[in-house]
């Protein structure tokens, strides 16, 4: 008797929403005064913008690879046609460290949304992590979103696809209406001075720095290529690329245009300085709540959709690796009845919860962690592509691209590299890693 298969149900519009879905969060609205910070508006919309067309390459690439190998895999199976087994382990690993480590930073995150309309959510201090005090109310919210994503996860792809749709087309909506009203309604004279850095390099390292953290939030184009296994049976294999393609393209305009945004509306120093968040921003500037609760609204939809599109991808990962015999086997348990990977759901919900109990303290440290491990796997993909293809431009662009940003991670001269806390937080993905792997061979070596 087979063993059971993920069902295949998913169409064009699911994959763009996962795609576009799994990389716009709620960073524009909770870290909009660290990418300011970083860059001032000009820099920090010019360093999504670079950042975006730099990433096109390796979309391109994959989705090449997604045509040719449509596999929930992804990385993995990409690898391990022209690489060693440990190879195809590695880059899955960290990739699933790249989408789980999303899942988390959602889940702090929602506490952080709920405060700025529930004042009672500060209340009921437990304890403190890196000097931010976690509460109660936070906590229950963010162990509430992860049971929300796990039970959608579990019932069905088909929900979870219907799930993506609906609240990425609502976040859309909702962007639309308040971008227009921000930029009808705000003074250009706001958006000066244009770079965060003054001097003769000032405006390029502005827009390095902002640059070096567009991979963590671009992160999640590839989740196209985990879903794949589960698209219709009529579905046109064509249509992965350009749903990556589009993503990518969507993506980086949402960042930049909502960046410009709320520069418009506000002195952004005054943004920076006060650590304000989009919605206050643009309160301030009409002299309104409505516009905030609009934004906020847009806000939970993001929250919800990436934090969805990221526990899907990661799941996949986890199951392939587990079918592969790569780690415990068990991960790669399929629902006979709902054809979903159940374990690797139940896995990344514990995962999640855990990282519920940090708070706002992991939100910074995890966009510089996230933005490596991408880095990791979208180099790893372009080198398999590289192995078989020699003469594939795009595909060459794409590992120089991925080798870019990982060195900007990991060579200490560079402004915005690793700091301690990073360091422990990749050593204790990967040291866990070594552990699974391990038992992955026992499992192997017992199977055979």
């Amino acid at each position: 008797m087979s063993a059971p298969a993920l069902r295949k149900s998913l169409g064009s519009l699911e994959f763009f929403t996962f795609g576009f879905g799994s990389m716009v969060g709620v960073g524009w609205l909770v870290v909009m005064d660290d990418w300011l910070g970083r860059g001032g508006p000009i820099g920090a919309a010019l360093g999504f913008l670079v950042g975006t067309i730099l990433l096109l390459p390796i979309a391109r690439t994959y989705g090449r690879l997604v045509q040719e190998i449509p596999d929930a895999g992804a990385e993995i199976a990409y690898t391990e046609r022209v690489f060693p087994r440990f190879v195809s382990f590695a880059s899955g690993w960290v990739m699933v460290l790249a989408y789980a480590i999303v899942c988390p930073w959602e889940a702090a995150a929602i506490g952080n949304l709920l405060a700025r309309i529930i004042p009672a959510m500060n209340a009921l201090p437990l304890y403190a992590v890196a000097g931010k005090v976690i509460t109660a109310p936070r906590l229950i919210a963010g162990l509430g979103l992860t049971a929300v994503i796990a039970g959608v996860n579990y019932r069905g792809v088909r929900l979870s696809g219907r799930f993506q749709d609906v609240t990425t087309l609502g976040l859309l909506a909702c962007f639309v209406v308040f971008v227009v009203l921000g930029f009808a309604h705000g003074d250009a004279e706001n958006v000066a001075p244009w770079f965060a850095r003054t001097g003769g390099a000032g405006a390029l390292v502005s827009v390095v720095l902002v640059a070096q953290i567009v991979p963590y939030f671009m992160t999640g184009f590839e989740a196209v290529a985990k879903a794949s296994e589960e698209a219709r049976p009529d579905f046109d294999p064509r249509q992965f690329g350009r749903a990556i393609t589009f993503a990518v393209s969507a993506g980086g305009a949402f960042y930049v245009v909502i960046i410009l945004a709320v520069a418009w509306v506000l002195p952004w120093r005054e943004l920076v300085q006060g650590h304000l968040g989009t919605e206050q921003a643009f309160a301030r500037a009409f002299g309104s709540l409505a516009i905030a609760r609009l934004i906020l609204a847009a806000a939970f939809l993001s929250l919800f959709k990436v934090c969805n599109g990221n526990f899907v991808a990661a799941t996949r990962l986890l199951l392939s690796l587990g079918r592969r015999r790569l780690v415990p086997p068990t991960l790669g348990a399929v629902h006979p009845r709902r054809g979903t990977p159940w374990v690797a759901i139940a896995s990344l919900a514990a995962l999640t919860a855990s990282g519920a109990f940090l708070g706002d303290a992991v939100l910074v440290p995890i966009t510089e962690v996230g933005a490596l491990a991408a880095g990791v796997g979208w180099c790893a993909a372009c080198l398999a592509c590289v192995a078989k293809e020699r003469r594939n431009g795009l595909a060459w662009s794409g590992v120089v691209v991925s080798l870019a940003i990982i060195l900007m991670k990991v060579i200490p001269s560079v402004p915005g590299s690793f700091t301690g806390s990073e360091w422990v937080a990749l050593g204790t993905w990967c040291g866990l890693g070594l552990a699974f792997w391990m038992l992955g061979k026992a499992a192997d070596a017992r199977a055979s």
